[in-house]
């Protein structure tokens, strides 16, 4: 999995994802810790109220930002963009009133929608050959699990040093050294639809995507994964530090031991891959979620508070699991079900309608938390988990192939699409699902 590190523009945008996330892994501790000093009780409410208006801003801003990003040098938008966002962290460690963590949110999160689906989207570009990519996929997983394991424990080391208002600095630093290293490389910027409208481009990726049947099942384990998700990162400081009273080192424990399940999948992943297709390990992996939930939901009703501890590790742990396991294949399912010309609109809008998902399940498991009760709350959630997964097997036919052998008679020789046929006129290959949804006039 590390040889494709070897390629030098990857292993700098890896590196530059790493360390912009271990920024963004130590805002995350000390956002919680922020919102509990400012809220106490409430902290999961007023948690899930600032992760619902950063899923309004990645649903509604990503695809019109990716709609205009083609217009501009692939480098000089990323670089830009994280240099937006170190400004806006800066002002992080001096909020002392909800709101303020409120509008601080909405803008650091419009400038990351802008960055996340471009980041993305490049890196298909750089990795054509699908071992390398699926292995980049691997390490991306890797790098956003160091989110929830390796800063979560050095946010823990340092909130006994300086406090967690400090942890801000981290997040700000992460940006700074993520555009130094994005400037160090030289990005493809396809010139591939600068002449179309923003506005054609975004309707376009939606479109590919909705009338994919794959990426339509993709969406709907979204939905399960955003459940459970959403469980773990509202709750979880609510649950450590509210029902079971513990200290803020421990909130960073419970964040590193899903964290590290994700991680621990992250790395044995692409062996399975090759021997397993990826509908099988999603689904299953999908399914066993809303199965942790409910296991945790049946502890917290019949186990003694101070048993509960441990047992949420563990599950915590087989949910990091399951979640990697059903998130890392979805880059393979978006670029084979693209040309390379569309293929930043479709991340696109998979970053928009995924975290359309969480839009949903953040301030429910916010709101919830504060009304129903913890036991509630995880039932509530485990069943819109379970509808994700139903909703997956059907969208999704089992036995697709992403490669089909077709042919356009009515196409001439020079067609775009006929380029990858080596200039044979019949019979060629071609990495396609409904890729004809991105065509202007919806031909068959």
């Amino acid at each position: 999995m590390l040889s494709v590190l070897s390629h030098r523009t990857y292993r700098h945008l890896f590196s530059a994802q790493v360390i912009a996330l271990f920024g963004t892994g130590l805002m995350t501790v000390a956002l919680a810790l922020l919102a509990y000093d400012l809220a106490g009780a409430d902290a999961g409410a007023v948690l899930g109220t600032a992760l619902a208006i950063k899923m309004i801003v990645y649903v509604t801003l990503s695809p019109v930002a990716a709609g205009f990003a083609s217009r501009f040098p692939r480098r000089s938008y990323l670089v830009v963009l994280d240099l937006v966002r170190a400004c806006i962290a800066v002002a992080l460690p001096f909020v002392d009133a909800v709101w303020q963590i409120y509008v601080l949110i909405a803008l650091l999160q419009s400038a990351s929608a802008a960055f996340t689906p471009a980041f993305q989207a490049t890196i298909p570009d750089i990795l054509p050959d699908e071992g390398d990519y699926t292995n980049a996929l691997s390490l991306s997983r890797m790098a956003y699990d160091l989110e929830n394991l390796l800063s979560p424990m050095i946010a823990a080391a340092l909130i006994g040093l300086v406090g967690f208002h400090w942890l801000f600095s981290g997040t700000v630093t992460g940006f700074l050294v993520s555009a130094i290293l994005v400037l160090t490389v030289t990005l493809p910027s396809p010139n591939v639809g600068v002449s179309e409208p923003p506005l054609k481009r975004i309707l376009k990726g939606m479109k590919i995507y909705l009338r994919t049947p794959r990426l339509r099942g993709l969406l709907s384990l979204n939905l399960a994964i955003a459940a459970s998700g959403a469980m773990v990162i509202v709750n979880t400081v609510v649950i450590v530090k509210s029902y079971l009273g513990l200290a803020d080192a421990d909130l960073a424990l419970a964040m590193a031991s899903y964290g590290g399940g994700s991680m621990i999948m992250a790395v044995v992943l692409p062996r399975l891959l090759s021997s397993i297709g990826d509908r099988t390990i999603m689904l299953s992996a999908a399914a066993s979620l809303p199965l942790c939930l409910i296991a945790f939901a049946g502890l917290v009703y019949a186990t003694p508070k101070a048993q509960l501890w441990p047992s949420l590790l563990v599950i915590w742990f087989l949910m990091g699991l399951a979640t990697s396991a059903a998130l890392v294949p979805s880059g393979r399912l978006l670029r084979n079900s693209a040309q390379a010309a569309d293929r930043p609109m479709v991340f696109a809008a998979q970053f928009a309608l995924s975290h359309g998902c969480w839009l949903i399940t953040y301030p429910l498991a916010g709101w919830l938390g504060s009304v129903a009760g913890l036991t509630g709350t995880v039932i509530a959630l485990a069943l819109i988990a379970c509808v994700g997964v139903v909703a997956a097997m059907i969208f999704w036919p089992a036995g697709e192939k992403s490669v089909l052998v077709h042919d356009h008679p009515d196409l001439p020789r020079d067609h775009p699409h006929l380029a990858n046929a080596s200039g044979k006129r019949h019979a060629h290959l071609f990495v396609i699902d409904n890729l004809h949804a991105s065509w202007p006039d919806g031909r068959p």
